[in-house]
């Protein structure tokens, strides 16, 4: 199963299979002359355009019918600094080169989420984050941006340029793609460093009632629960001296390819086919795994393959929230019809100062939702939304939601800051497409 969006016949599909486009024309600018050159045509032409990356946003963020930018020929690293910590990288480039790059050149991004073959771009873009204490997402260790706007000029930002170099800097870092095509960023990087990850089983009711000090007391927590389970998988990633021990090549095949892959994947299969069996089959997978620990470079404990697909809603609450929302979303799926085949995944990160963050302000708890690809989605779904919005819950940008520019007016501080910057750079709404239209607002 491949890794990324496709495109056939013209129609462009997502990873997930929840969006098709149909893209008047796509480009694929090798330079940002040539990316500049393609928006300025489309403005001619009075076609939208839009970037896309590998396509894992499960929302329509990315689609178009009008001018589609592949950004894959703005790749691989432009510079790296080590004085002052950074590394420019252009915009295509998937997160999985960069890591590999970073490591061969004995560097790191402090943190990042658990999947790598998304774009850096199209990462960033969304608020693709991981899980911390003192750190998460990744557009929150970004220093600079380079972005097309929609009249055709190349603007350099930061947090030390101009005015409005600042005002843009600090709402593009998370900008939809509503504020022009990003072309290169610039990431905060570190020396390379170890993790050791401690990865246990841990019953439910436990990890509720010790949350707070799991998180306090690692850098990096997360856990998953299994519905229809009072059962968990944990795991803490924390800094180590060392030495490097990283899990054996055939248990690393059994654990992350076999188990959590190949017969996950079967298990879903049956649970699709057959409903009845979710219950008894999420009993299983939830002890499949047993516990292990080990100690390896930041990605290569951080991220892990995913090739089991699915549909996927996460919403991040007010950390203070977390146990309570995590409970009534228990109780509603044990109270309801629903077989659910897919863990929930909890993870936490620090609050930010970016507008359209979802840890804008304030310190977060993720909580997502997920159906194997195929399976009804949508009851689960409405019905753990309405929980989470009872909390102030702010959606991922590039996981499925329902909420509009009236509701994302109430839940960030910052909103209007944002669209008020948007009028400013692209009033002709060049950038626009439907869920734009819908999140932000015409």
């Amino acid at each position: 199963m491949g890794s990324t969006a496709s495109t056939r016949n013209g129609t462009w599909r997502n990873w997930g299979g929840t969006v098709l486009a149909h893209p008047a024309r796509e480009v694929a600018p090798a330079s940002v002359d040539e990316l500049a050159a393609a928006v300025r045509r489309a403005a001619e032409d009075g076609l939208p355009v839009k970037a896309v990356g590998t396509g894992h946003s499960f929302t329509s963020i990315a689609a178009t019918d009008g001018v589609q930018i592949r950004p894959h020929l703005l790749a691989g690293i432009r510079d790296v600094d080590r004085e002052a910590g950074t590394v420019t990288v252009g915009a295509g480039t998937p997160l999985k080169r960069l890591n590999t790059a970073l490591a061969r050149e004995g560097l790191s991004l402090t943190n990042m989420g658990d999947i790598m073959e998304q774009t850096v771009s199209g990462a960033t873009s969304t608020g693709t984050h991981g899980t911390g204490r003192d750190s998460a997402s990744l557009a929150a260790q970004i220093r600079g941006l380079e972005l097309v706007t929609a009249d055709g000029s190349v603007l350099t930002c930061s947090a030390e340029g101009t005015e409005e170099e600042r005002a843009v800097f600090a709402a593009a870092r998370i900008g939809l793609g509503a504020l022009g095509v990003v072309s290169a960023i610039t990431f905060a990087v570190e020396p390379v460093f170890l993790l050791t990850a401690r990865e246990e089983p841990m019953p439910l009711d436990r990890v509720l009632a010790e949350f707070d000090e799991l998180h306090a007391e690692n850098e990096h927590f997360e856990f998953y629960w299994f519905p229809h389970t009072g059962n968990t998988n944990t795991k803490r990633n924390n800094r180590s001296a060392g030495p490097e021990r990283p899990v054996h090549p055939v248990r690393g095949w059994i654990d992350d390819e076999f188990l959590s892959n190949g017969v996950f994947q079967a298990a879903n299969w049956v649970g699709r086919a057959v409903p009845a069996t979710v219950p008894a089959l999420a009993r299983v997978s939830s002890r499949a795994l047993s516990a292990r620990t080990y100690t390896d470079i930041p990605y290569k404990v951080f991220t892990s393959p995913r090739r089991v697909r699915f549909v996927e809603m996460e919403y991040a609450v007010p950390r203070e929230a977390l146990v309570d929302t995590l409970r009534e979303l228990k109780a509603m799926v044990d109270r309801s019809r629903l077989r659910v085949s897919f863990p929930v995944e909890v993870r936490t990160a620090p609050a930010d100062d970016i507008p359209l963050s979802t840890a804008s302000g304030r310190d977060t708890a993720y909580i997502a939702v997920h159906m194997f690809r195929g399976t009804p989605y949508q009851g689960y779904f409405t019905a753990a939304e309405r929980i989470f919005t009872a909390h102030e819950g702010r959606p991922h940008w590039g996981k499925i939601n329902t909420r509009d520019a009236s509701y994302f007016s109430r839940v960030y501080p910052r909103f209007a800051e944002f669209t008020a910057l948007r009028d400013r750079l692209d009033p002709e709404r060049l950038f626009r497409n439907d869920y734009l239209r819908r999140v932000l607002g015409t």
